[in-house]
């Protein structure tokens, strides 16, 4: 594959990995995202989602997260709660939810993982923060493709599986609320 090979390896013998990093102050390369999973908004801005996504996924509350929002006017999350951290947090509030997907319909606990959402991306520009969050009932895996084999984000996998919920996030009639569940 000439071709391919070519675009590869620049002819100062560099090769061109798809991959986005910094270097540190000691010289140290530090892979942060890859060029092919940058969100380049309807406006331009470019986003790096994973940066963003480890910033999360720091958090008790959130197993996993997926910054989505390319060619769109603004980025969305979905995120995957940590169900057994959130469960003991609605008890000790008194939320009684029966099951799964009433305790992510509990306006509460939607407010709350709003909250510990944005309180991690404070530092972020305005156009890298999401304007909308839909909260995931079930985990991105390898099995049901969402997933590589080594634990990457399939995004277009993503996107086609919860394409309602994302069309959700863009309609207009929506524009005023910020959390959504999938159901």
């Amino acid at each position: 594959m000439p071709e391919a090979t070519a675009m590869a390896i620049a002819a100062e013998a560099w090769f061109h990995t798809g991959d986005i990093g910094e270097i540190d102050d000691d010289e140290f390369l530090t892979i942060t995202d890859r060029i092919k999973d940058i969100i380049v908004t309807a406006g331009g801005k470019n986003v790096a989602p994973q940066p963003i996504e480890n910033l999360l996924k720091a958090d008790d509350f959130i197993e996993q997260a997926v910054m989505l929002g390319d060619r769109e006017r603004y980025c969305v999350l979905l995120v995957v709660p940590s169900f057994t951290n959130l469960e003991a947090w609605a008890r000790s509030s008194g939320i009684n939810a029966p099951g799964r997907k009433a305790l992510l319909a509990s306006k509460p606990v939607q407010e709350h993982m709003e909250a510990r959402v944005m309180a991690r991306l404070t530092d972020l520009a305005s156009y890298e923060k999401p304007k909308k969050i839909g909260l995931i009932e079930a985990p991105f895996t390898i099995d049901d493709g969402t997933l590589t084999p080594t634990q990457k984000v399939k995004r277009r996998a993503v996107q086609a599986r919860y394409r309602d919920l994302i069309d959700a996030f863009y309609a207009e009639e929506n524009f005023d609320q910020t959390v959504f569940v999938e159901v």
